[in-house]
């Protein structure tokens, strides 16, 4: 941690708020979201469906104007947009906490989707504009702040929750219209890599989608978002297999969560000082495929009919799991970094919120596919009594990935914009 501190006071002042501000929203979002699909059943006596319509309205109304939102970033300005999606938060969180009828939750999922729509890409425009030549330190040390937060709001959420679910909503509600003062005092303003440009935000989206090196490479990293969002998915749903209880789940998060706000500053640092950033996301892509060997060997052995008892036995089913996860984490933690500096590169200065805005939209396409997908690889490998086949799949797709980025690293479409192409990499 003292490395990230000592990275974090070598920035700006606006790169520091930026990294404030993510670690609030995270910490506000997963204060209420975890506990948001029990609310609605218990609490308000949803069924299934209606719970599913209220998160997946949510879920496509940030995912669906993710490139609208960073668009206008880029017109409008980064700031006005930052403080826009805090503002539609404050208000979507505080209409949850109260509200009882459907359509009044159906129009606070949807603020709140919309709400991070609007501060994501500009967030990262604004960091990546900000950082300069240094993106690959900026994001690594905003990886931390983004999942302290997500490491520190559950915890907080699970407390108040147990007073009152409304008291949640309450407080997260108030941190993001303490953080929208904040920030409406403190940021400062930064004009849009658009502002002021002719044509309409479809002749942006065109150029940003003939942009050919880009959108290779933002399929090609679809498939890293479908295995990185096993943590959520399919990892959770092997810990309940195997122990039959929910501590193995939080020991998951735990360990992906602490990974990542412990080494990611070094792990960058480590990287960036040793490989090129087409090496560090082949390497890291490559790392994600094999992470998940360790839970397929684990799926081939006979398994026991009964739930493990014991801490031996309980330690026993659960390692591989974690050995999973714990890799996971690393490889994202070399990834990330390097990915997120990339799209910048690929983009140059111009359109940087359009270009994160799509980039966000191909990712989310990609779970949602490749998270129906691994859910059909999960009931087919249990229906055919091959418990191992989504594991080798998932881990088919990460080496995938990492030959994709390799192919285009050596045609030379991973290079800076408007760059002759150099030698290949060495992946």
């Amino acid at each position: 941690m003292r490395a990230t501190i000592t990275q974090l006071r070598s920035f700006d002042r606006p790169v520091r708020l930026l990294m404030v501000n993510q670690l609030t929203i995270n910490l506000g979002f997963y204060m209420l979201m975890p506990y948001l699909a029990d609310h609605l059943s218990t609490d308000l006596g949803l069924a299934a469906w209606l719970i599913g319509l209220t998160l997946g309205v949510r879920n496509l109304s940030q995912q669906g104007m993710f490139l609208v939102g960073g668009s206008l970033a880029d017109r409008v300005g980064y700031k006005p947009m930052i403080l826009s999606g805090l503002v539609l938060r404050t208000v979507g969180f505080a209409l949850l906490g109260v509200a009882e009828a459907l359509p009044v939750l159906i129009v606070a999922s949807a603020l709140t989707g919309l709400a991070g729509a609007l501060f994501n890409p500009a967030v990262r425009a604004y960091l990546a504009q900000e950082a300069g030549d240094r993106k690959v330190e900026a994001f690594a040390a905003f990886n931390v702040f983004y999942q302290m937060g997500i490491l520190a709001g559950p915890l907080i959420g699970l407390l108040l929750g147990g007073i009152a679910f409304q008291l949640t909503c309450l407080v997260a509600s108030g941190l993001f219209a303490v953080l929208a003062v904040a920030q409406a005092k403190a940021l400062p303003a930064r004009r849009g890599s658009r502002a002021g440009a002719a044509g309409s935000l479809i002749k942006d989206w065109r150029t940003a989608l003939s942009n050919r090196a880009f959108v290779l490479f933002s399929l090609a990293m679809a498939g890293s978002y479908v295995l990185n969002f096993q943590v959520y998915l399919g990892l959770p749903i092997e810990v309940r297999r195997v122990t039959g209880g929910e501590l193995g789940v939080t020991l998951l998060f735990v360990v992906s969560g602490a990974l990542a706000v412990i080494g990611q500053v070094r792990i960058a640092s480590w990287a960036k000082a040793r490989w090129t950033p087409a090496q560090a996301l082949v390497r890291g892509l490559g790392l994600m495929g094999l992470s998940f060997i360790p839970i397929g060997l684990d799926a081939i052995a006979p398994q026991s009919p009964a739930h493990p008892t014991g801490l031996v036995g309980y330690a026993v089913a659960i390692t591989p799991i974690l050995l999973s996860t714990a890799l996971l984490t690393l490889a994202t933690l070399v990834t990330y970094p390097f990915e997120m500096a990339t799209i910048a590169t690929l983009g140059g200065d111009e359109m940087v919120g359009t270009y994160y805005g799509l980039y966000n939209t191909v990712a989310g396409v990609g779970i949602a596919v490749g998270n129906l997908l691994t859910g059909v690889a999960l009931d087919a490998g249990r229906d055919a009594g091959i418990p191992s086949l989504p594991w080798w799949t998932l881990a088919a797709v990460g080496i995938a990935c990492a030959l994709a980025i390799h192919t285009l690293a050596r045609a030379g479409h991973l290079n800076p914009m408007h760059e002759c192409p150099r030698d290949p990499v060495r992946a």
